[in-house]
This record gives structure tokens, sequence and C-alpha cells, in this order.
């Protein structure tokens, strides 16, 4: 009986070799912008946040006026963040294949298979990585997940803006919420999406940080430059796919 090779942890899943790297334009310019300019806004929107519900920075002098000035940065920084998410979701629609929505929505057997195999693999329960041109599966259902907060965050947010700040426009469009959901509720809704955002981030980074180094094709790299390298035959494997839903 032949003896079965041994891999390291980066051979058991790495690409094979044999096939050419391809330097795929993947992440589309929009994409970038809003990726980015969704993460810095909830940065900010989580620390004025916190601030808000709970101060633990004094201000001194007779004219500081500290909760105002965090308050006045916590909106502008909302409306950074719903400008990026719309950018984003108009992008669902206009993008290329791996932006599109029909990327995100588990809609074909296809995009089901491995979700079990990729949490064994970022639970290092698996060596063996399933290589994806844009996100697996598991990653696109999360993202998903995470759009649909983030648009709960949005309007529970415009909500308690509309408490405070009288307009036709802003009542018309979001004034039916707090008469659903009272505003005390819609506060603690908001707060806690919040602490989602964390364990959200935490993750992302660990993940995209573990494949892009067990993969060596430019994942991290991607997010500012839109480009990956991708083995010929996933490349075309992915095509494939594609065609045949």
């Amino acid at each position: 009986m032949s003896e079965l090779r041994q891999y390291s942890w980066s051979e058991a899943h790495s690409p094979d070799s044999t096939f050419a790297p391809v330097r795929v334009y993947v992440w589309e310019l929009p994409v970038r912008v809003s990726h980015w300019f969704i993460f810095l806004p909830v940065v900010v929107l989580s620390f004025t946040g916190y601030y808000m519900h709970n101060p633990f920075i004094v201000g001194k002098g007779s004219t500081t006026f500290m909760m105002g000035t965090v308050r006045f940065i916590h909106l502008v920084a909302g409306f950074v963040f719903i400008a990026a998410f719309l950018l984003r979701l108009y992008w669902f629609f206009v993008g290329n294949n791996w932006s599109n929505w029909r990327a995100f929505v588990p809609l074909h057997r296809r995009q089901w298979r491995g979700m079990g195999g990729m949490v064994a693999y970022y639970s290092f329960l698996r060596k063996d990585l399933l290589h994806h041109v844009g996100h697996n599966a598991l990653a696109a259902v999360t993202y998903l997940v995470m759009f649909v907060l983030m648009f709960i965050e949005i309007l529970t947010g415009l909500a308690l803006y509309s408490q405070v700040r009288s307009s036709t426009v802003l009542n018309a469009i979001i004034g039916w919420l707090p008469r659903l959901i009272d505003i005390q509720n819609l506060r603690l809704i908001h707060f806690c999406i919040m602490f989602s955002f964390f364990i959200f981030v935490i993750h992302h980074v660990y993940s995209a940080v573990l494949v892009s180094w067990e993969e060596r094709n430019g994942l991290i790299e991607s997010i500012f430059t839109g480009y990956k390298f991708v083995p010929s035959d996933e490349l075309e494997e992915d095509a494939t796919s594609r065609s045949r839903r």
C-alpha cells in the first residue's frame, strides 16, 4: 500500500501551481469606495454613539458643549454612511458578476454547497479550502445579513433624528416608524445593532487575512486595487458555473 503524502497547512489548500494565475478585475471602483465609506463612518458612529449612550469624556470650560459636538459628528458620519450604503445598493443591480445581488442571494445549489466546509475551515477544523473568484457562499450570505442590519440601522437612526429635527420631508419618509415602535425601543435596537457590527468587523478582518495568506491571491490588496490573482482553471470554472444558472 502506498503511503499518503502528508501536506503542510498551506499545501493542503493552495491553488494548483500548474495553472498560471490570471489578473482579474473583481472589485469595481464603486464597490471599493462604498466599502471604505461604510467602514470608516461605522468606526466614528460606534465611538460617538457609545459616548452618547454613556458619556465617558468630561469637557472643561464654560463654553464647552461636548455632547453637542459629539452628536454633530455622529450625524455627519451617519449621512456619509447612508450615501455609501445607497451607492452599494445601486451597484447591486449594475455591478459585475461578483458584486451583483445574484452573488449574494443563495438561489442555486452551487451557492449553498460548501457553507459547512467554510465554517469548519474558519474554525481550523479542516485544511482544504474551496477557492472562489468572488465571495464564497458563506461570506456572501453573511454580507447580505449585514446589509439588512445596516438598512435597519439607517431606518432607526433617521427615526431618532426625526424626533429632534422637525422636517416635512423626513417625517414623510420615516415618520411612520415611531408610530409602530416606541422611540425607546428604537433607540435600543439602534444601539444593539452596533455590537453586531463589532462582531462582524472582527471576523471579517480575521477571515480576510487568513484566506489571503493561504490562497496567495492578493485578497487584502484587492480592496485597494480591485484586482485578484486567480488560477486560470478557477476562472474558467467560475464562468462555467455562472453560465449554467
